[in-house]
C-alpha cells in the first residue's frame, strides 16, 4: 500500500521512531524534510536518500516564539508539503515521594517539548494546509502512556495524556476541513529514548524495525487512530481509546447542538 501523502516534514528525525519512520516513508515514495538539532544526522539522511528525496533542516522545537518563522521558511522551501509528522520526545523518571530529587525545570521541559511545542507547531502549520485544496495531514506521535500511565514517569505519562485529549479536539474542530489528523500511539521501542536509563535501556520495548513496519502499514491503510502495544494487550488498550472516542465525540456532537 502507498502512503497517502507526498511531502512530509518530519519533526524528531535524527534518531529513534522519526528517524525509522522518515526512512521507511522514503523507500515508499514520499519526499520527506528532516528537522532536527543534531546537523551531522541531518547531513547523512540526505545523503543516504539524494535530495531529490530528502531535505533537512536543523531545528530546535523547544523554541517556540521561533516557530512561526519555522513554518514559514519550511512552506517557502516545499510549497507541496501535505503532511507534518510530530515524533520529537523527552522521557525522564520523577519521584514526587522523595521531592528534593525532583528537578522541576526537567519537568516542565519534558512537557514543554511533548506537548506544548507540538500545539505551537500545529497552530503554525495549520492555516497553510486549511488553504489547500487537496488533502493535507497532521500525525502526532503519542504513546500507550497516554491511556495508561507510567507512574515512575509522571511528565511523559501526562504529556502524552495532554497530547492525545489535544487529538481529539483537533480532530473536531478540523471536521470539517480536509486536514487529517492521526494518532500514532507505540508501546515502549528500542531507541535512544531510554538511553537514561543505562547502558540496557535501548534493549526495553519493542523492536525498532517491527514497530516501523507496522505502523507504516497502518499509515498507508489511511488509519487515523493507530495503536500499537506490547505490554498490555491489545484488546484493553483499543477498548479504551475507542470508549475514550466515542465520548468525546458524544460531548462533541452536544455542544455543536447547545451553540
Amino acid at each position: 500500500m502507498a502512503f497517502p501523502y507526498g511531502r512530509v516534514l518530519m519533526i524528531g528525525a535524527t534518531s529513534g521512531i522519526g528517524r525509522a519512520m522518515a526512512d521507511r516513508l522514503v523507500e515508499a515514495g514520499a519526499k520527506v524534510t528532516a528537522v532536527g538539532r543534531r546537523q551531522d544526522r541531518l547531513d547523512e539522511f540526505v545523503s543516504k536518500h539524494g535530495p531529490e528525496k530528502a531535505k533537512a533542516m536543523s531545528f530546535d522545537i523547544s523554541n517556540k516564539e521561533k516557530i512561526p518563522q519555522f513554518a514559514a521558511e519550511v512552506m517557502n522551501a516545499s510549497p507541496d508539503l501535505d503532511c507534518v509528522f510530530l515524533n520529537a520526545g523527552l522521557q525522564r523518571h520523577h519521584d514526587f515521594a522523595k521531592p528534593e530529587t525532583v528537578e522541576l525545570e526537567d519537568f516542565y521541559q519534558e512537557m514543554n517539548v511533548n506537548f506544548s511545542s507540538f500545539v505551537a507547531l500545529t497552530h503554525a502549520f495549520i492555516p497553510y494546509f486549511i488553504s489547500k485544496e487537496s488533502p493535507t495531514s497532521f500525525i502526532f506521535t503519542t504513546s500507550n502512556l497516554a491511556i495508561i500511565p507510567a507512574s515512575n514517569m509522571p511528565a511523559y505519562s501526562a504529556s502524552k495524556a495532554a497530547l492525545r485529549a489535544y487529538i481529539l479536539c483537533l480532530r473536531e474542530q478540523l471536521r470539517d476541513t480536509h486536514v487529517k489528523i492521526i494518532e500514532l500511539s507505540p508501546p515502549a521501542v528500542q531507541t535512544e529514548l531510554h538511553d537514561y536509563m543505562g547502558r540496557h535501556g535501548r534493549q526495553i520495548g519493542m523492536p525498532l524495525d517491527a514497530f516501523t513496519e507496522e505502523a507504516y502499514q497502518e499509515l498507508a491503510a489511511n488509519s487515523d487512530e493507530i495503536i500499537i502495544t506490547s505490554i498490555i494487550s491489545a484488546q484493553t488498550a483499543k477498548e479504551i481509546v475507542a470508549k475514550q472516542r466515542q465520548a468525546s465525540e458524544e460531548l462533541a456532537n452536544f455542544l455543536r447542538g447547545a451553540k
